[in-house]
């Protein structure tokens, strides 16, 4: 988004345009403010804020009289140039400063997740004396598709599923009825050998 532009500067703008246009040659005699009040209905001092900024510029001269002279064609052309560069730096001010704010945001939303991810990770380990183990659910395991209840890991394994990570999801204490997918990350608790015995578990394949 460009940023307001006064009165003055707009005029300042038009007139250099029209200068390189050549409706306003170089030598042009624009006699008063007032017939330039009179052309953009705007005020005597709106338009003495304009001319002095082409005269700051190096495009016209004004004598002693307020009579205005057109007296530099590519001064009109670098005025107009100069203007463009301080809209684009402007613009990509802007633009970096939504940028940062959506860095911040972002960066607030990863320590978030980072301290929940730590919060769940303690809070498993205190769910059982042993430490929680995480085991990958294979493409052409016979638990595709089947609910945590289904698979009664349990009874066949001793283990307890407290997790499923799923992407950057997790699942914590899922219940009875979630479904397990490939390459669900099943986090379980048991006894010392609970890794050894829940992947052979899972491991056992599909029958065709």
């Amino acid at each position: 988004m460009a940023p307001s532009m006064s009165m003055y500067h707009s005029i300042a703008l038009d007139l250099a345009q029209r200068i390189i246009n050549h409706e306003l040659p170089v030598g042009t005699r624009i006699s008063g403010r007032t017939l330039l009040a009179s052309h953009y209905n705007t005020s005597s001092e709106t338009i003495r804020k304009a001319v002095l900024l082409l005269k700051d510029a190096g495009v016209a001269t004004v004598s002693q009289g307020k009579e205005v002279v057109i007296t530099s064609l590519e001064a009109a052309y670098h005025f107009i140039e100069h203007h463009k560069s301080t809209q684009s730096v402007y613009s990509l001010k802007q633009e970096l400063e939504i940028l940062l704010e959506q860095k911040q945001s972002m960066d607030q939303r990863l320590d978030k997740i980072l301290s929940e991810i730590i919060g769940y990770s303690d809070r498993l380990k205190n769910l059982s004396p042993y430490n929680p183990v995480e085991i990958t659910v294979p493409e052409d395991s016979h638990i595709l598709g089947r609910t945590v209840a289904d698979i009664r890991l349990w009874q066949h394994t001793g283990a307890t599923i407290v997790a499923i990570r799923r992407g950057m999801e997790l699942v914590i204490s899922p219940g009875p009825m979630a479904e397990i997918k490939a390459d669900d990350r099943l986090v379980v608790v048991g006894k010392s050998d609970v890794l050894q015995q829940v992947t052979n578990f899972i491991n056992h394949k599909t029958e065709n």
